[in-house]
């Protein structure tokens, strides 16, 4: 990274005489061309969810998450409630514009306004979203809210070290890996071996140019199968 000389001639940090606190997240609505976000409502949200989620042929979903999985919709309008209630948290609903149903959440937490750092987690994706633009044009919007309205530095992602399907969306989203925090937290009853990613802001113009490029509709065939993949389109930019 780069880095300047003091008086003492250490090498510091590069200035950032421009820098001033952001703002936090607005519990709004973020809308793209393929879903909606919006700040997880149980009322509106819970029974959808539940609905989507129990699509899945079993509770693999919920392995590397602390919580869930849930026995019922009641279990499930419980834990909504209080995710929506955690004022450390930004839950929203993923809203299919197809069908304006919500099939999966996901929250930007950890929120450090004061260093410009943020991170997403929580990401629960139903099988009605998985593997569909829906899932990466949510990531997306948060991703370009985060940098491009409210202007942060840091965007963050982190998961269990054992979680491969999570490793995977990281890499493939554009988060850079940045190493491995050994025994950081107990979930479930079990240690959790960190892995840390981010995207830093000087990354993002590349990573925008992509996934536009990957959400155009032309990208996609007429069974929706995409043409280029994302890591594809990079390598052409």
């Amino acid at each position: 990274m780069p880095h300047t000389l003091n008086a003492y001639q250490q090498a510091i940090g590069e200035p950032l005489p421009d820098w001033s606190p952001r703002a936090l997240p607005a519990r709004a609505p973020i809308l793209g061309r393929y879903c909606r976000l919006e700040p997880l409502d149980p009322q509106r949200h819970a029974d959808d969810l539940y609905a989507a989620y129990s699509q899945a042929p079993d509770d693999r979903d919920w392995t590397y998450l602390p919580v869930g999985p849930f026995a019922s919709a009641a279990d499930y309008r419980a834990h909504a409630e209080r995710a929506a209630a955690n004022s450390d948290f930004l839950h929203y609903a993923v809203i299919d514009l197809k069908t304006e149903r919500a099939v999966g959440t996901l929250a930007l937490m950890r929120m450090d306004p004061a260093n410009g750092v943020i991170e997403v987690g929580f990401v629960v994706f139903s099988p009605l979203l998985q593997r569909t633009p829906i899932s990466t044009e949510a990531q997306y919007l948060l991703m370009h809210y985060v940098f491009d309205t409210l202007g942060y530095r840091r965007f963050e992602w982190k998961c269990d070290n054992l979680n491969a399907p999570s490793l995977r969306a990281a890499e493939r989203l554009g988060f850079r890996f940045e190493g491995i925090f050994l025994q950081a937290t107990v979930y479930k009853g079990r240690n959790r071996d960190t892995a840390w990613f981010s995207i830093i802001d000087s990354e993002w113009p590349a990573l925008r140019a992509g996934f536009a490029q990957w959400l155009a509709p032309e990208n996609f065939d007429a069974q929706g199968q995409q043409r280029r993949s994302l890591a594809q389109i990079r390598t052409e930019l």
